[in-house]
């Protein structure tokens, strides 16, 4: 049986709990929509997303982190007491909440939730999605020695990651946009997505100062019926 915080945060309709400020908030945004990243444990979501919000003056929120706030326990209690199957329930509706009621903000999300149908749809409906793609040993690299990932807990990391990327990636390359995510510096990948995100809205964006945008080109994402460029995406 569910626990009344998992009712709670089933139902919260209230302002997310993320690290955003009061002056973002009424600040005329940007984009016209919210900014999702989605990908792999240790691809930067968190790390980038937080960056991002800073240089484009949004808020931050992560959606593991409202799921926390509004069930009362953390993510490792509810895979643990009430199983994925109710997480990803509350996780849906969180998710949804926040694309679809909140102001235009900058939102992290768990490496499960791009992998729920409905998820998608929301995010697809309501924002633009971010793929902060990653190779193997630098998501193992990110997540060594980290406890609070139940399921890197059930066996080695490094399998688990490789496996998760088979299932993953080709769900994952469903997203909007596509933006590596390597060892350089979180401040160079963030350029990467703000160039993207230029490109696919036609806007332009704060850059750092002195910063040129010679970046190379953001990949695209390539959902049926978009005119994005070829990606060079693996399977």
């Amino acid at each position: 049986m569910e626990v009344m915080g998992l009712r709670k945060a089933m139902t919260a309709q209230g302002p997310g709990t993320g690290a955003g400020t009061g002056a973002a908030e009424d600040a005329a945004p940007l984009l016209p929509r919210t900014v999702v990243l989605v990908g792999l444990m240790g691809a930067g979501k968190s790390a980038i997303g937080r960056r991002l919000a800073t240089r484009l003056h949004l808020p931050f929120r992560d959606a593991d982190t409202e799921i926390e706030a509004a069930a009362g326990c953390t993510i490792a209690e509810i895979f643990a007491r009430d199983g994925e199957p109710v997480f990803r329930s509350v996780e849906r509706r969180i998710i949804t909440r926040l694309v679809k009621d909140e102001p235009v903000h900058i939102l992290a999300t768990g490496g499960g939730a791009f992998m729920d149908p409905e998820t998608r749809a929301a995010v697809r409906d309501h924002g633009v999605s971010i793929w902060l793609r990653a190779e193997l040993d630098v998501l193992v690299a990110r997540t060594a020695r980290r406890t609070h990932r139940p399921i890197l807990n059930q066996g080695d990391p490094r399998t688990i990651l490789g496996r998760l990327m088979e299932q993953r990636y080709p769900v994952y390359a469903e997203a909007d946009l596509t933006v590596v995510s390597d060892e350089r510096p979180p401040d160079v990948t963030v350029e990467l997505v703000i160039d993207a995100l230029e490109a696919h809205f036609g806007v332009q964006l704060p850059h750092r100062q002195g910063q040129s945008q010679g970046h190379s080109q953001p990949q695209r994402g390539g959902r049926p019926g978009k005119t994005d460029a070829s990606k060079t995406d693996a399977s």
